[in-house]
């Protein structure tokens, strides 16, 4: 059973940095490509950033470039995504996903994922 485990969030304020991770287990990681999205109140879930299954290409979402960092230790089963000068528009709880799919900046493409985790950033 593919089980992802998010840590990391919580409140910080404008300007900050956040460091989330995701554990997984379950699956063989290095064979998956792994994402982060995120969903604010009454808005639907979103892309923020993806990295491939060797970790040699990211892509990002526009609002966010820059400003995250997506990474990824196949060792250690653990994705990452450091949040640098975060603002408040980017409050919201944070999901990571795992893909086989090439396609990997689209929610339907991920069919695992985590339970979260809330970020919280104030002006």
């Amino acid at each position: 059973q593919v089980r992802l485990v998010e840590s990391g969030g919580g409140l910080v304020q404008a300007g900050g940095s956040l460091r989330l991770s995701c554990a997984a287990s379950g699956l063989t990681f290095g064979s998956y490509a792994m994402g982060w999205f995120r969903q604010a109140p009454g808005k639907e879930r979103d892309f923020v950033a993806a990295i491939t299954r060797s970790g040699d290409e990211t892509y990002y979402k526009d609002s966010v470039k820059g400003r995250f960092t997506i990474s990824r230790d196949n060792a250690k089963n653990t994705v990452y995504l450091q949040m640098n000068s975060l603002k408040p528009e980017d409050t919201a709880v944070y999901y990571c996903a795992a893909t086989k799919s090439a396609t990997m900046t689209v929610v339907p493409a991920f069919r695992s994922w985590g339970q979260g985790t809330q970020v919280t950033v104030s002006s």
